[in-house]
C-alpha cells in the first residue's frame, strides 16, 4: 500500500513527476503559447552583426592560392625571380587599376 499511496501522490522523485507538479513542460514554460512564442523569438532574431576585419595596410599583399595553365605559369617564370610581381603587374594592367 506503501508504494500505491506513493505513486497516487506522484513523490516518486520521477522529474516528469516533479515538472506536473509545479505545472511545467520540459522546456520551461508553463503555457504552450509561451513556448511557442520564444520558438518563434529564437528562430527570427536577427544574429549580431559580423566584426568587421582589421583594416589592411596600403600596399600590403595578399597570400592567396591561384590556379592558372601550366603555360601561363611557364611564361612568368621563365625570366626567374619575381615572376610573382610580374603576374602582380599583369593583374593589376588587365583590371585597370594602373600600377603598383
Amino acid at each position: 500500500m506503501h508504494r500505491l499511496a506513493k505513486i497516487l501522490r506522484n513523490d516518486d522523485g520521477c522529474a516528469r513527476h516533479r515538472r506536473a507538479k509545479r505545472g511545467r513542460s520540459p522546456n520551461g514554460y508553463a503555457d504552450p503559447r509561451q513556448a511557442a512564442e520564444a520558438a518563434f523569438k529564437a528562430a527570427t532574431t536577427k544574429p549580431p552583426p559580423p566584426i568587421p576585419s582589421a583594416p589592411s595596410l596600403p600596399g600590403a599583399k595578399e597570400m592567396v592560392s591561384l590556379r592558372v595553365d601550366r603555360d601561363v605559369l611557364d611564361y612568368f617564370q621563365a625570366d626567374g625571380p619575381g615572376w610573382q610581381d610580374r603576374i602582380n603587374a599583369a593583374l593589376r594592367k588587365a583590371a585597370g587599376l594602373g600600377g603598383g
